[in-house]
Formats: structure tokens, sequence, C-alpha cells
């Protein structure tokens, strides 16, 4: 497995600390995010997953604990927008440049507004896909925050 990825790459562009930690991706999990974060011996509340969705038709992407769901109300309101849903997975794809379960919110193939639930911040350090089924990275909520070029906001259901 490569860990360098357009996702690792743009970290390291933007200046950002981070560590590759690499686990046993499994295809057939309900919730890739929960996988993750038990091969890698994580907590699920600093196991950020990234979720592709759409604001009034236009594409946004949210980072969540892996273990909560994501407010449609709440991500719509963070981004001053009056409706939002899930992106289908092959939209999700195209978009990002990433394959669904390696999605990064880091070196997308076109960057779109990023939110990332407060409660990320609690931590010193939190992970996210790293660009590819079975990386993740290791990083600052903040520097993760600054790399996407992103906010943060209550966007948990």
């Amino acid at each position: 497995m490569s860990k360098s990825t357009r996702a690792t790459l743009a970290l390291s562009k933007a200046g950002v600390s981070f560590e590759t930690v690499t686990y046993d991706y499994d295809p057939d999990a309900d919730r890739i995010g929960l996988q993750a974060a038990e091969a890698i011996g994580a907590a699920p509340s600093i196991v950020l997953k990234t979720l592709m969705a759409e604001v009034d038709g236009k594409p946004v992407c949210v980072v969540l604990p892996s273990d909560e769901e994501v407010s449609m109300k709440k991500l719509a309101s963070a981004f001053k927008g009056k409706s939002a849903n899930m992106m289908k997975p092959a939209q999700a794809e195209k978009t990002t440049g990433f394959v669904v379960g390696g999605i990064s919110p880091f070196g997308q193939k076109k960057q779109v507004p990023t939110v990332f639930e407060e409660q990320a911040l609690a931590h010193a350090l939190v992970y996210m896909n790293g660009g590819q089924r079975g990386l993740q990275v290791k990083l600052a909520p903040q520097d993760a925050i600054k790399a996407a070029n992103g906010f943060a906001a209550s966007v948990i259901a």
C-alpha cells in the first residue's frame, strides 16, 4: 500500500504535521469508519469519517466522528442553505477523485466547502482517511481544518 496519496501530498504541501496509519480495510463492513476505528485500536469519537453531501444542490464535504450521524438540517444550516442530502457514491467518487472507503477531505480533485463537526476540536489528535482504503492520517483537528480550508460547526444529529 502506498502511503503517498493526493491527500497526504496535500497535507505535506500545506505544511501540516501528520502520521500515516495503515489497517486491513474490510469492504463488507456495515460502517467503514467504525471498522477503521476498531482496526487501528482507536475510539470511534476520534476516528472521523468523511462524507460527501449536497446543500441546495452544491457539493460539500462533512467530517464527523465515525460513531455519529450527520443532521441534514444542521448541515444545511452550517452552509447557510435550505436543504441537504447525501451524495450518491458514484457522484462522490467523481467529485473527489477518491473511491468510497478512501475519500479524504484533503487533496480532492475539486476542493469543495468542508465542515468539521465541532466536537472534533475537543481532541488533541484525530484520525481521518488518507486518500485510500486502509490508510488513515493522524493529526491535530485544527491542522486538518486549516489544510482543508474548512470550518467547524455542530452538524451531528
